[in-house]
């Protein structure tokens, strides 16, 4: 049973491809990682960025 972890949340598609991509294809492989490792992908922005994070800690995670 899928989860609201094992999809991403409502971005740009672009960023949505860039972290597929990379290997992000879920908010879950997101925790722990860098904000400036996914900062340099073509696509996700700051915008993108502040989705993910907050995402993230709704569920008590976090970007590293």
């Amino acid at each position: 049973m899928a989860t609201d972890l094992d999809r991403l949340p409502k971005i740009g598609a672009p960023a949505v491809r860039a972290l597929t991509r990379a290997g992000y294809p879920t908010l879950r492989d997101l925790a722990g990682v860098p904000r400036a490792e996914l900062s340099v992908l073509h696509g996700v922005g700051p915008k993108a960025l502040g989705i993910i994070q907050h995402a993230l800690e709704q569920r008590g995670l976090s970007l590293g």
